[in-house]
């Protein structure tokens, strides 16, 4: 009878446990979890992607580690050369997927809807400026959810800035659809982008993209001076992801390409 009666406290427990919460981790797990976390800051995201799976059977109901699983698949994908699509987008789509995951586990989790609006922001634009304007509500809805809920997200402010600054260069692409795409088109601004970038830098001055985008907006507008500034600002800053190796190899020769050009 002991077996029959610990089943039934177990399912009882199961039942009473508020969901989002999970049952809850041993000291061990924990453990797994921090060495899970050391190895994506550590760059080694197989190591990384390893230990978080370890853990998915203890804590099913954790959207701490779905939306650490969607970091580490966009992080993942980022990582492979930007000409190898077909190689990405395994990586994006599960990102989607676990980004959905955490926040319906929990959906005042700020970080949860943080990496699935940057989730569905990548895997989009990998598919072109239709599926852009397809998401882009959602993205954006997913934005404004992490923000109220963490006002300091400056992966979130960095996030939006791209989506004001992308928004706001789809007007040719309204134009071309014509009457063809159903849906309200979504509004964005330069100036919000740019506010919302530097928003993202004051928050976290270490991060090297949220420099590289508004130094990318700056050189659309043709405010090359600006545009070095911001550059100069994030060439010594830490390599945090892959990618950042990535973004600093543009980055220099970005500014090698402007102090030629403003010295001329």
């Amino acid at each position: 009878m002991r077996p029959i009666r610990f089943t039934l406290l177990l399912l009882l427990v199961m039942l009473l446990t508020p969901r989002g919460a999970g049952l809850a981790l041993t000291d061990e797990q924990i453990a797994t979890l921090d060495e899970a976390d050391n190895a994506y800051m550590s760059l080694n995201y197989q190591k990384a992607d390893s230990l978080y799976q370890s853990l998915v059977p203890f804590a099913p109901d954790s959207a701490v580690l779905y939306w650490k699983l969607t970091r580490l698949n966009i992080s993942m994908a980022e990582a492979i050369d930007p000409d190898e699509k077909e190689q990405r987008m395994p990586f994006y789509t599960k990102a989607v997927d676990y980004g959905r995951r955490a926040v319906q586990i929990d959906s005042t989790n700020a970080s949860a809807h943080t990496w699935l609006a940057a989730a569905l922001a990548v895997k989009s634009d990998k598919l072109g400026s239709k599926e852009k304007l397809e998401r882009a509500a959602v993205i954006k809805s997913e934005l404004d959810k992490a923000l109220a809920l963490n006002p300091n997200d400056d992966v979130a402010w960095s996030m939006l800035g791209s989506y004001n600054f992308q928004v706001s260069n789809i007007g040719w692409f309204s134009r071309f659809m014509g009457g063809t795409f159903v849906g309200k088109m979504p509004e964005g601004s330069r100036e919000k982008a740019e506010q919302d970038f530097k928003k993202a830098i004051s928050l976290n001055p270490r991060v090297i993209r949220h420099y590289h985008e508004l130094a990318k907006l700056y050189l659309e507008e043709d405010r090359d001076r600006d545009a070095l500034n911001i550059l100069l600002a994030a060439e010594n800053k830490p390599v945090l992801m892959k990618s950042d190796i990535r973004r600093l190899e543009e980055i220099k020769k970005l500014i090698r390409k402007l102090k030629k050009k403003l010295d001329d």
